[in-house]
């Protein structure tokens, strides 16, 4: 239920960014996000769907840019990307791992005319 909130700071954040270009309608909202960033993609286009009725977003499409999981090895020093699913350095084995990177969560561009 959190897409919501997180639907309602987006919007507004389309909203003003296309107000400040004289934007008539917003085609595609563009996020930036990770597969640790806890937002799932669809629930946010269910709730835009809803909030941007009678906007110049509504009928907006999200777009999801995924980041990669990367990790630093605190045993063998390397840095990596795993998955969700293959949690463990790929060149030595060990669980020893600092995220460097899969919990952004960001608005990265908008499409509008």
């Amino acid at each position: 239920m959190h897409e919501l909130t997180i639907t309602q700071n987006i919007l507004d954040i389309a909203l003003n960014a296309a107000s400040q270009q004289n934007a008539r309608f917003i085609h595609t909202i563009r996020l930036r996000m990770g597969p640790f960033s806890g937002v799932v993609p669809e629930c946010v286009q269910m709730y835009l769907d809803v909030l941007a009725k009678g906007t110049v977003a509504e009928g907006a499409k999200i777009e999801v840019t995924t980041v990669p999981l990367r990790v630093l090895c605190r045993d063998c020093g390397k840095e990596s990307e795993i998955t969700r699913t293959h949690i463990q350095c790929p060149y030595c084995g060990s669980l020893h791992l600092k995220r460097l990177s899969g919990r952004e969560f960001m608005v990265e561009s908008l499409e509008v005319d």
